[in-house]
Protein backbone atom coordinates (compact mmCIF):
# COMPACT_ATOMS: atom_id res chain seq x y z
CA UNK A 1 0.00 0.00 0.00
CA UNK A 2 1.09 3.55 -0.70
CA UNK A 3 2.22 5.97 1.97
CA UNK A 4 -0.85 7.09 3.94
CA UNK A 5 0.12 10.76 3.97
CA UNK A 6 0.45 10.87 0.19
CA UNK A 7 -2.88 9.12 -0.34
CA UNK A 8 -4.59 11.34 2.24
CA UNK A 9 -3.60 14.51 0.43
CA UNK A 10 -5.28 13.39 -2.80
CA UNK A 11 -8.89 13.54 -1.60
CA UNK A 12 -8.88 14.04 2.17
CA UNK A 13 -10.16 11.62 4.81
CA UNK A 14 -13.59 12.92 5.83
CA UNK A 15 -15.63 13.84 2.79
CA UNK A 16 -19.27 14.84 2.93
CA UNK A 17 -21.34 13.91 -0.12
CA UNK A 18 -23.01 17.32 -0.26
CA UNK A 19 -26.66 17.95 -0.87
CA UNK A 20 -27.56 20.50 -3.54
CA UNK A 21 -29.66 23.25 -1.92
CA UNK A 22 -32.63 24.61 -3.85
CA UNK A 23 -34.69 27.76 -3.52
CA UNK A 24 -38.36 27.52 -2.65
CA UNK A 25 -39.03 27.65 -6.41
CA UNK A 26 -36.73 24.70 -7.09
CA UNK A 27 -33.74 26.53 -8.57
CA UNK A 28 -30.22 25.70 -7.40
CA UNK A 29 -29.30 27.94 -4.48
CA UNK A 30 -25.59 28.53 -5.05
CA UNK A 31 -25.30 30.95 -2.15
CA UNK A 32 -26.68 28.35 0.28
CA UNK A 33 -24.35 25.76 -1.24
CA UNK A 34 -21.32 27.92 -0.57
CA UNK A 35 -22.39 28.56 3.02
CA UNK A 36 -23.02 24.85 3.61
CA UNK A 37 -19.62 23.95 2.16
CA UNK A 38 -17.89 26.47 4.42
CA UNK A 39 -19.69 25.13 7.50
CA UNK A 40 -18.78 21.52 6.70
CA UNK A 41 -15.12 22.43 6.29
CA UNK A 42 -15.14 24.59 9.42
CA UNK A 43 -16.56 21.61 11.33
CA UNK A 44 -13.92 19.16 10.14
CA UNK A 45 -14.33 17.99 6.54
CA UNK A 46 -11.16 18.01 4.46
CA UNK A 47 -12.99 17.02 1.29
CA UNK A 48 -16.40 17.54 -0.30
CA UNK A 49 -18.09 15.54 -3.05
CA UNK A 50 -20.25 17.89 -5.09
CA UNK A 51 -23.25 16.70 -7.13
CA UNK A 52 -22.85 13.03 -6.46
CA UNK A 53 -25.87 10.86 -5.69
CA UNK A 54 -26.75 12.89 -2.59
CA UNK A 55 -26.38 16.06 -4.65
CA UNK A 56 -29.31 14.93 -6.82
CA UNK A 57 -27.05 15.00 -9.86
CA UNK A 58 -29.48 12.99 -11.99
CA UNK A 59 -31.95 15.91 -11.93
CA UNK A 60 -29.37 18.67 -12.50
CA UNK A 61 -28.42 20.13 -15.85
CA UNK A 62 -24.77 20.29 -16.83
CA UNK A 63 -24.77 24.02 -16.20
CA UNK A 64 -26.18 23.47 -12.72
CA UNK A 65 -23.53 20.85 -11.98
CA UNK A 66 -20.81 23.22 -13.12
CA UNK A 67 -22.35 26.06 -11.15
CA UNK A 68 -22.24 23.92 -8.01
CA UNK A 69 -18.56 23.06 -8.60
CA UNK A 70 -17.75 26.76 -8.92
CA UNK A 71 -19.81 27.80 -5.89
CA UNK A 72 -18.11 25.24 -3.65
CA UNK A 73 -14.65 26.05 -4.99
CA UNK A 74 -15.26 29.74 -4.37
CA UNK A 75 -16.31 28.95 -0.81
CA UNK A 76 -13.65 26.43 0.31
CA UNK A 77 -11.09 26.04 -2.47
CA UNK A 78 -7.64 25.68 -0.92
CA UNK A 79 -9.10 24.61 2.45
CA UNK A 80 -10.57 21.28 1.34
CA UNK A 81 -10.53 19.05 -1.71
CA UNK A 82 -13.47 19.60 -4.04
CA UNK A 83 -14.40 16.38 -5.84
CA UNK A 84 -16.82 16.72 -8.76
CA UNK A 85 -19.41 14.06 -9.44
CA UNK A 86 -19.14 13.83 -13.23
CA UNK A 87 -19.99 10.18 -13.82
CA UNK A 88 -23.07 9.25 -15.84
CA UNK A 89 -24.14 6.22 -17.86
CA UNK A 90 -23.04 7.97 -21.08
CA UNK A 91 -19.27 7.84 -21.51
CA UNK A 92 -19.06 10.75 -23.94
CA UNK A 93 -21.23 12.91 -21.72
CA UNK A 94 -19.06 12.07 -18.70
CA UNK A 95 -15.91 12.96 -20.64
CA UNK A 96 -17.36 16.34 -21.61
CA UNK A 97 -18.54 17.16 -18.10
CA UNK A 98 -15.24 16.01 -16.58
CA UNK A 99 -13.25 18.24 -18.91
CA UNK A 100 -15.41 21.23 -18.09
CA UNK A 101 -15.07 20.51 -14.37
CA UNK A 102 -11.29 20.37 -14.80
CA UNK A 103 -11.35 23.79 -16.46
CA UNK A 104 -13.18 25.21 -13.44
CA UNK A 105 -10.43 23.89 -11.16
CA UNK A 106 -11.87 20.98 -9.16
CA UNK A 107 -9.41 18.74 -7.33
CA UNK A 108 -10.71 15.37 -8.50
CA UNK A 109 -13.54 13.41 -10.06
CA UNK A 110 -16.03 10.91 -8.64
CA UNK A 111 -17.14 8.44 -11.31
CA UNK A 112 -20.08 6.17 -10.55
CA UNK A 113 -20.57 2.79 -12.21
CA UNK A 114 -22.56 3.30 -15.44
CA UNK A 115 -26.15 2.64 -14.44
CA UNK A 116 -29.17 1.29 -16.34
CA UNK A 117 -27.19 0.16 -19.43
CA UNK A 118 -25.87 -2.95 -17.60
CA UNK A 119 -22.60 -3.20 -19.56
CA UNK A 120 -20.21 -6.12 -19.27
CA UNK A 121 -17.18 -5.74 -17.01
CA UNK A 122 -15.14 -5.04 -20.14
CA UNK A 123 -17.52 -2.16 -20.87
CA UNK A 124 -17.29 -0.92 -17.28
CA UNK A 125 -13.51 -0.91 -17.50
CA UNK A 126 -13.47 0.87 -20.86
CA UNK A 127 -15.97 3.45 -19.59
CA UNK A 128 -13.85 4.37 -16.58
CA UNK A 129 -10.54 4.32 -18.45
CA UNK A 130 -11.91 6.58 -21.19
CA UNK A 131 -13.11 9.20 -18.71
CA UNK A 132 -9.99 8.94 -16.54
CA UNK A 133 -7.81 9.54 -19.61
CA UNK A 134 -9.75 12.67 -20.61
CA UNK A 135 -8.19 14.88 -17.90
CA UNK A 136 -5.17 14.88 -15.59
CA UNK A 137 -7.36 14.88 -12.48
CA UNK A 138 -7.26 12.08 -9.89
CA UNK A 139 -10.29 9.81 -10.11
CA UNK A 140 -12.27 8.09 -7.38
CA UNK A 141 -14.36 5.16 -8.60
CA UNK A 142 -17.79 4.80 -7.01
CA UNK A 143 -19.01 1.22 -6.63
CA UNK A 144 -22.69 1.21 -5.60
CA UNK A 145 -24.53 -1.72 -7.17
CA UNK A 146 -27.70 -0.95 -5.22
CA UNK A 147 -28.14 2.14 -7.39
CA UNK A 148 -26.22 1.29 -10.56
CA UNK A 149 -27.64 -2.22 -10.98
CA UNK A 150 -24.21 -3.82 -11.39
CA UNK A 151 -21.04 -3.97 -9.29
CA UNK A 152 -17.52 -3.16 -10.31
CA UNK A 153 -16.11 -6.67 -10.03
CA UNK A 154 -13.04 -6.97 -7.82
CA UNK A 155 -10.95 -8.15 -10.78
CA UNK A 156 -12.07 -5.04 -12.71
CA UNK A 157 -11.07 -2.77 -9.82
CA UNK A 158 -7.63 -4.39 -9.76
CA UNK A 159 -7.18 -3.73 -13.49
CA UNK A 160 -8.47 -0.16 -13.21
CA UNK A 161 -6.02 0.52 -10.37
CA UNK A 162 -3.23 0.26 -12.95
CA UNK A 163 -4.47 3.46 -14.66
CA UNK A 164 -2.31 6.37 -13.45
CA UNK A 165 -5.28 8.68 -12.83
CA UNK A 166 -7.50 6.16 -11.03
CA UNK A 167 -6.31 6.47 -7.46
CA UNK A 168 -9.37 6.05 -5.25
CA UNK A 169 -12.44 3.91 -4.58
CA UNK A 170 -15.64 4.82 -2.79
CA UNK A 171 -16.94 1.40 -1.80
CA UNK A 172 -20.69 1.16 -1.20
CA UNK A 173 -20.96 -2.55 -1.98
CA UNK A 174 -20.88 -3.73 1.66
CA UNK A 175 -18.65 -6.66 0.73
CA UNK A 176 -15.84 -6.79 3.28
CA UNK A 177 -14.06 -9.63 1.50
CA UNK A 178 -13.97 -7.74 -1.78
CA UNK A 179 -12.73 -4.49 -0.26
CA UNK A 180 -10.07 -6.42 1.65
CA UNK A 181 -8.70 -7.79 -1.62
CA UNK A 182 -8.57 -4.28 -3.09
CA UNK A 183 -6.79 -2.94 -0.01
CA UNK A 184 -4.31 -5.82 -0.04
CA UNK A 185 -3.49 -5.78 -3.74
CA UNK A 186 -3.65 -2.11 -4.80
CA UNK A 187 -2.51 1.34 -3.71
CA UNK A 188 -6.01 2.78 -4.12
CA UNK A 189 -7.21 5.23 -1.50
CA UNK A 190 -10.32 3.39 -0.31
CA UNK A 191 -13.25 5.13 1.38
CA UNK A 192 -16.34 3.66 2.94
CA UNK A 193 -19.42 4.63 0.97
CA UNK A 194 -21.67 3.36 3.77
CA UNK A 195 -21.68 5.56 6.86
CA UNK A 196 -22.23 2.64 9.20
CA UNK A 197 -19.29 0.66 7.80
CA UNK A 198 -16.65 3.33 8.32
CA UNK A 199 -15.15 1.59 11.36
CA UNK A 200 -14.63 -1.91 9.89
CA UNK A 201 -13.44 -0.53 6.56
CA UNK A 202 -10.86 1.66 8.31
CA UNK A 203 -9.77 -1.26 10.47
CA UNK A 204 -8.83 -3.01 7.22
CA UNK A 205 -6.92 0.03 5.92
CA UNK A 206 -9.44 2.41 4.34
CA UNK A 207 -8.58 6.11 4.63
CA UNK A 208 -11.97 7.38 5.71
CA UNK A 209 -15.51 7.87 4.54
CA UNK A 210 -17.60 9.71 1.95
CA UNK A 211 -20.57 10.38 4.20
CA UNK A 212 -24.11 11.68 4.06
CA UNK A 213 -24.72 11.67 7.82
CA UNK A 214 -21.64 13.88 8.24
CA UNK A 215 -23.85 16.77 7.12
CA UNK A 216 -25.40 16.75 10.57
CA UNK A 217 -22.69 15.08 12.68
CA UNK A 218 -19.47 16.38 11.14
CA UNK A 219 -17.43 16.63 14.31
CA UNK A 220 -18.34 13.12 15.43
CA UNK A 221 -17.30 11.67 12.08
CA UNK A 222 -14.07 13.68 12.28
CA UNK A 223 -13.38 12.07 15.63
CA UNK A 224 -14.17 8.59 14.28
CA UNK A 225 -11.92 8.98 11.24
CA UNK A 226 -9.07 10.52 13.23
CA UNK A 227 -9.20 7.70 15.76
CA UNK A 228 -9.18 5.12 12.97
CA UNK A 229 -6.22 6.74 11.26
CA UNK A 230 -4.37 6.78 14.59
CA UNK A 231 -5.10 3.09 15.13
CA UNK A 232 -7.11 3.88 18.26
CA UNK A 233 -9.98 1.54 17.57
CA UNK A 234 -11.27 1.62 21.12
CA UNK A 235 -11.97 5.34 20.69
CA UNK A 236 -13.25 4.79 17.15
CA UNK A 237 -15.62 2.08 18.35
CA UNK A 238 -17.06 4.41 21.01
CA UNK A 239 -17.88 7.08 18.41
CA UNK A 240 -19.19 4.42 16.02
CA UNK A 241 -21.79 3.34 18.57
CA UNK A 242 -22.70 6.94 19.41
CA UNK A 243 -23.30 7.67 15.71
CA UNK A 244 -25.51 4.65 15.06
CA UNK A 245 -28.90 6.32 15.74
CA UNK A 246 -27.94 9.37 13.66
CA UNK A 247 -26.92 7.14 10.77
CA UNK A 248 -30.17 5.22 11.16
CA UNK A 249 -32.16 8.45 11.01
CA UNK A 250 -30.41 9.84 7.94
CA UNK A 251 -29.88 6.68 5.94
CA UNK A 252 -32.76 4.28 6.61
CA UNK A 253 -36.03 6.20 6.98
CA UNK A 254 -36.09 8.02 3.63
CA UNK A 255 -33.57 8.64 0.86
CA UNK A 256 -30.38 10.15 2.29
CA UNK A 257 -30.57 13.51 0.52
CA UNK A 258 -34.17 13.93 1.64
CA UNK A 259 -33.35 13.22 5.28
CA UNK A 260 -30.17 15.31 5.30
CA UNK A 261 -31.94 18.36 3.89
CA UNK A 262 -34.72 18.02 6.45
CA UNK A 263 -32.30 17.90 9.37
CA UNK A 264 -30.19 20.73 7.96
CA UNK A 265 -33.37 22.80 7.89
CA UNK A 266 -34.11 21.87 11.51
CA UNK A 267 -30.56 22.90 12.40
CA UNK A 268 -31.01 26.25 10.67
CA UNK A 269 -28.24 25.50 8.17
CA UNK A 270 -30.54 25.46 5.12
CA UNK A 271 -33.58 27.69 4.64
CA UNK A 272 -35.73 24.81 3.38
CA UNK A 273 -35.73 21.08 2.62
CA UNK A 274 -36.76 21.27 -1.04
CA UNK A 275 -35.87 18.32 -3.26
CA UNK A 276 -36.57 17.70 -6.93
CA UNK A 277 -38.99 15.13 -8.24
CA UNK A 278 -39.03 12.20 -8.27
CA UNK A 279 -37.78 12.76 -4.70
CA UNK A 280 -40.35 14.14 -2.27
CA UNK A 281 -40.07 15.48 1.24
CA UNK A 282 -40.80 13.19 4.21
CA UNK A 283 -44.30 12.54 5.48
CA UNK A 284 -45.28 13.07 9.10
CA UNK A 285 -44.71 9.43 10.07
CA UNK A 286 -41.23 9.50 8.52
CA UNK A 287 -40.42 12.80 10.20
CA UNK A 288 -41.37 11.33 13.56
CA UNK A 289 -39.02 8.38 13.05
CA UNK A 290 -36.16 10.69 12.07
CA UNK A 291 -36.77 12.92 15.09
CA UNK A 292 -36.77 9.92 17.42
CA UNK A 293 -33.54 8.56 15.93
CA UNK A 294 -31.78 11.89 16.24
CA UNK A 295 -33.04 12.42 19.77
CA UNK A 296 -31.41 9.10 20.63
CA UNK A 297 -28.21 10.53 19.14
CA UNK A 298 -28.49 13.65 21.34
CA UNK A 299 -30.07 15.93 18.71
CA UNK A 300 -33.53 17.06 19.82
CA UNK A 301 -35.76 18.71 17.21
CA UNK A 302 -39.12 18.20 18.94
Amino acid sequence: MADTDIRTRIFGTLLTAMVTPFTADGDVDYDAAGKLAAKLVDDGCDGLVVTGTTGETSTLTDEENLGMFKAVLDAVGGRAKVIAGTGTNDTRHSVSLSRRAAEIGVDGLLLVTPYYNKPSQAGVQAHFETIASATDLPVMLYDIPGRSGIPIATETVLRLAEHPNIVGLKDAKADFGAVSVVLAKTDLAVYSGDDGLTLPWMAAGALGVVSVTAHVATQQFRALVDAGLAGDFAAARKVHFELEPAIRGIMTRVQGAVAAKQVLKWQGVLPNSVVRLPLVEPGEAELALIRNDLAEAGMDFA
